[in-house]
């Protein structure tokens, strides 16, 4: 049986483009594994960092014994500036993740670095992707913004998450986005957007795709 980890639960404020970006940080005990940076949904609607698909997400993360970092976009709890339609949010995660090492005090250069998002933040974390140097290791896309925004080509490899009866980003706008990456498309049946009581499956996705790719754990 392997034991539970302790996960260490923080709020940080770091200097951003357009002020002050809030960060909720879960890290476990001991050197981390890697660094996960994860996007929660459309802050117009109600969007943050406390969105239950990215906690879960950030759960997911830190039980395999890797620092998660949720920021808050623009606009949202603490984090100052105004909603920038997927622009700004951009530059602020880059700013999160080219100045981990100095607000975490540890070096990041040699730890895998993941990038996740759900909804709205999963359009943020595809297009870091295509910005970051080096990229990331894992790149994870769950409720994929296909159709809402416009979501870039991405790399093989990334695992994309959609519920099957998802009314808010349609699974069909998904894999018409999907189909010309050839990339696959993990349906999970009978969920919703929000992956009403699908969460439990949704986290342990996660973990077995990234423990299959062999990162630490």
């Amino acid at each position: 049986m392997t034991a539970r980890l302790h996960i260490r639960n923080e709020r940080r404020l770091i200097d951003g483009p357009a002020g002050r970006i809030e960060l909720a940080v879960d890290a476990p005990e001991g050197a981390p594994a890697g660094i996960a940076y994860i996007g929660h949904p459309h802050p117009l609607y109600g969007g943050t960092l406390e969105n239950k698909v990215t906690a879960t997400l950030a759960r997911a993360f830190a039980g395999m014994g890797w620092l998660a970092v949720r920021p808050n976009f623009r606009g949202v709890g603490a984090s100052e500036g105004s909603h920038d339609h997927g622009r700004g949010e951009t530059d602020d995660f880059l700013r999160v993740i080219d100045t981990a090492a100095q607000w975490l005090g540890i070096d990041t250069g040699s730890l895998p670095r993941a990038l996740a998002g759900f909804s709205f933040g999963s359009f943020v974390a595809a297009q870091v992707a295509t910005r970051l140097a080096p990229s990331a290791s894992h790149l994870i896309l769950v409720g994929a913004a296909a159709g809402k925004w416009p979501m870039p080509p991405v790399p093989a490899g990334t695992l994309v998450i959609h519920g099957e009866f998802d009314q808010t980003i349609p699974l069909a706008d998904v894999f018409d986005w999907a189909r010309p990456q050839d990339l696959p498309v993990v349906v999970m049946p009978g969920a919703d957007h929000f992956f009403h009581r699908r969460l439990s499956t949704l986290k342990r996705l996660v973990c077995e795709h990234v423990r299959a790719r062999g990162a630490p754990s």
